[in-house]
């Protein structure tokens, strides 16, 4: 199997040039990193993906998860790199040092994430579970609560995980059953929970759940639910562990992918024992848990992301070797040598769709976590409203749009490698297994869209989605007459017009009170929304891409405009590789993917109600 490769270069840029990082370093919370600290710190996470996590990555995958005598065990390949992951402090990069995190900007640790997940995303879920529990609990728990649990967490001697699921209820969260009976300054919960990712396992002494559940006398609905801390073991005064909370695995699924995490159902109280205690205010729980499920579906969006990224290069190098075929100008010599599959066009085609989805996504997932940083520290408060509203809108688009299109991606990449991608000799087979659960857990795609026509659209009379749309407007307005990719914003202001059209839409349809026509076509308009976005993203770094291209040519006495003098330069300066590259890759996306936002417009408006006017037998 080939080795874990990560584009390095790719993400320094899109982290480094693409977003206004000085502007963030300026900020009081970051002062203390510099550029060179956080590229230092990219290098590291790549050579411990490299040369520690992807190693296990199938590994792990073959030997899977264990449920014995009570106990579950994750891959034996996992417990070396753990440790070496949790005292390199990667669990909380991005965390408060007062509990033991580093205090980096949360798009440093996304672009490590990046490299992570593509090394080995079921080996990651736990750390990613873990810091968003201790997270919830910084920020809602008392401050017994927080001195307790939040730095074992953060350090990775504890993990943690988030516990809403119920078999009866799946993503309907109003409707859990799980129940907290008060006794004394704790309760006892009691209940079933499904899905749990990392619920149980044996590289750590202690499990610390968020668990959703409803307090005797509560209302029904997603009204009634509070939110507690529920530890595997219970802790004692000094620190040390007491006695077990009456938690239990009951049982753990046998899944598609990710087979190196346990996915556990997991039984809270059947002998009456399992302590909780509060996180946040009684009945504020779904309040309190949407800090963790946003910040969730980031990470997920992410997960597409690298694992499409990780896929990509490895079709990529897969394609530079393989020889099959004689070259396109002698398919009628039989004498012709064979050449590598890169140099056939359909191959190429799909190489260069899967680059232009996984280096756009990825674009779109930093820049979501610069929001992030931005709203939480930017000393100008019409700074942090305008960055919070763009991370509210983009959260849910992230979170499907990502995660659809890195599985497309991983798709293609298998498709790359022919019959041997199918094999598990080489990658392919397993990223597409793993990418696929990141459409469905963390809220399915189609809750995602819906929340964004539902909600996101409409919050603040739509000043968040005019936000988004104006930061296309000006990218456009600036650029429209580009020397080099005039073409491309024009192709680009066709779609963001369309974009407009359909807005107008389907704020015509909700002053008709035709409210499903929103509904019906929500995962459609989220996707348009992403093809937009990616548009936009590429657009933004060709420009990027041009202007540091340009003295390197000038150095090298070629004339940019000359083409073929242009595409021989990047064969022979791999900086300038990187820039062409980022330029014909913005010229194949506007000119083969983009045109697809008029179509998938076109049909939204059309008011078409096939699926509600459908009749299936015995529905």
């Amino acid at each position: 199997m080939a080795d874990f490769v990560a584009d390095i270069r790719d993400l320094k840029f899109a982290l480094f040039e693409q977003l206004d990082i000085d502007a963030l370093l300026k900020t009081d919370k970051y002062k203390e990193f510099s550029r060179e600290d956080m590229e230092m710190i990219l290098d590291e996470a790549y050579k411990l993906a490299r040369e520690v996590l992807a190693p296990t990555n199938a590994l792990g995958d073959r030997e899977g998860c264990r449920l014995e005598d009570g106990k579950v065990t994750v891959p034996k390949v996992y417990r070396e790199p753990y440790k070496m992951f949790t005292e390199n402090g990667w669990v909380s990069l991005d965390r408060s040092p007062e509990f033991g995190g580093q205090g980096a900007p949360s798009c440093l640790m996304t672009a490590a994430c990046d490299i992570f997940f593509g090394a080995n995303i079921a080996f990651n879920l736990g750390a990613l579970l873990t810091t968003g529990a201790a997270h919830l609990i910084e920020a809602w728990g008392t401050d017994e609560l927080k001195q307790i649990y939040v730095e074992k967490m953060y350090t990775g001697q504890w993990t943690g995980t988030m516990c809403l699921t119920e078999a009866q209820a799946g993503s309907d969260v109003g409707a859990s059953s799980t129940r907290a009976h008060r006794e004394g300054d704790h309760f006892l919960i009691e209940g079933e929970k499904v899905f749990i990712t990392f619920g149980d396992h044996d590289m750590t002494d202690n499990v610390i759940h968020a668990v959703l559940a409803r307090i005797d006398g509560a209302p029904k609905g997603t009204k009634g639910l509070s939110l507690f801390v529920v530890p595997k073991h219970r802790v004692n005064p000094d620190g040390s562990l007491g006695e077990f909370n009456d938690v239990v695995c009951s049982g753990i699924e046998h899944k598609m992918g990710i087979h190196g995490s346990p996915t556990c159902t997991m039984v809270f109280g059947q002998n009456g024992g399992c302590h909780g205690w509060l996180l946040g205010e009684e009945n504020g729980g779904i309040r309190a848990m949407f800090q963790m499920m946003n910040e969730a579906r980031i990470s997920v969006g992410l997960q597409g992301v690298g694992i499409a990224n990780a896929a990509y290069q490895a079709a990529l190098g897969y394609a530079k070797e393989r020889l099959q075929g004689p070259d396109i100008k002698e398919f009628k010599n039989p004498d012709a040598p064979r050449v590598p599959i890169i140099r056939h066009p359909d191959v190429r085609m799909m190489l260069l769709r899967q680059k232009a989805y996984a280096e756009g996504c990825r674009a779109l997932l930093l820049f979501a976590a610069y929001c992030a940083d931005r709203a939480e520290t930017d000393a100008d408060e019409a700074t942090r409203e305008k960055h919070h509203g763009l991370l509210e809108i983009l959260t849910p688009i992230c979170k499907a749009y990502c995660s659809d299109m890195g599985f497309r991606v991983t798709e293609w990449a298998l498709q790359t490698y022919g019959g041997y991608g199918y094999i598990s000799e080489y990658p392919a087979e397993q990223y597409l297994r793993d990418c696929k659960i990141a459409s469905i857990y963390e809220g399915t795609n189609g809750i995602q869209a819906m929340d964004l026509v539902a909600r996101k659209m409409a919050a603040k009379n739509g000043a968040h989605l005019f936000a988004l749309i104006g930061l296309v407007g000006e990218l456009i307005d600036e650029h429209k007459k580009h020397p080099a990719l005039a073409d491309q914003f024009e192709a680009l202001s066709n779609a963001r017009d369309q974009w407009g059209a359909v807005n107008a839409f389907f704020i015509g349809s909700a002053m008709q009170k035709k409210l499903l026509i929103p509904l019906v076509n929500a995962t459609d308009y989220l996707a348009l929304c992403g093809d937009v976005l990616m548009g936009y993203f590429l657009c933004k770094q060709a420009v990027m891409a041009w202007d540091r291209m340009l003295p390197l040519c000038k150095e090298a006495k070629v004339d940019p405009s000359d083409t073929r003098a242009l595409a021989a330069l990047a064969r022979e300066n791999l900086e300038v590789g990187y820039f062409y590259g980022k330029l014909v890759t913005t010229r194949f996306y506007c000119s083969y993917e983009l045109p697809r936002v008029e179509s998938r417009g076109k049909s939204i408006q059309t008011s078409d109600m096939s699926a509600l006017h459908m009749v299936w037998d015995g529905e």
